[in-house]
């Protein structure tokens, strides 16, 4: 009756298999495949699960407070947190992100605004320990 597919599929632009509706608050962390659209609210950790194609949209009025790793990110509302996206990220005209944005491909719309860092996934200072690490291991030394 139900097809269940064993290997991942390709995702295709666009693709929304989940949605979270304008008047919906979540609280808990998801974890998800496939496309999530998110329209309402979601307090806690979006995490695409591994080995799965997965694209997370943030509409307009959406709202995530907390944060978000998945392969393909496209913003056009608020998200307070950090973002991991290791394929691309889209900030559109209305993105407003609180956080640091940890990329591969990024694209930034006129009109987003980001309150935080850009880390490129393959930039030396993403593979530097904290700087609380450092001062540990300096105090060490002495």
């Amino acid at each position: 009756m139900f097809k269940t597919n064993s290997k991942p599929t390709q995702l295709r632009e666009g693709q929304v298999d989940t949605m979270i509706g304008s008047q919906v608050v979540i609280r808990g962390d998801l974890h998800f495949s496939g496309g999530l659209y998110i329209e309402g609210r979601v307090i806690g950790k979006l995490v695409a699960l591994d080995g799965q194609p997965a694209s997370l949209t943030l509409a307009e009025n959406g709202v995530i407070e907390g944060e978000v790793r998945a392969p393909v990110v496209i913003i056009n509302g608020q998200l307070d947190g950090d973002v991991y996206a290791s394929e691309r990220i889209e900030l559109a005209a209305k993105a407003r992100v609180q956080g640091n944005v940890h990329y591969k491909v990024v694209e930034m719309t006129a009109g987003s605004m980001l309150t935080g860092r850009l880390i490129h996934a393959e930039s030396p200072t993403a593979a530097l320990p904290a700087p609380e690490a450092l001062i540990t291991a300096d105090a060490r030394m002495d």
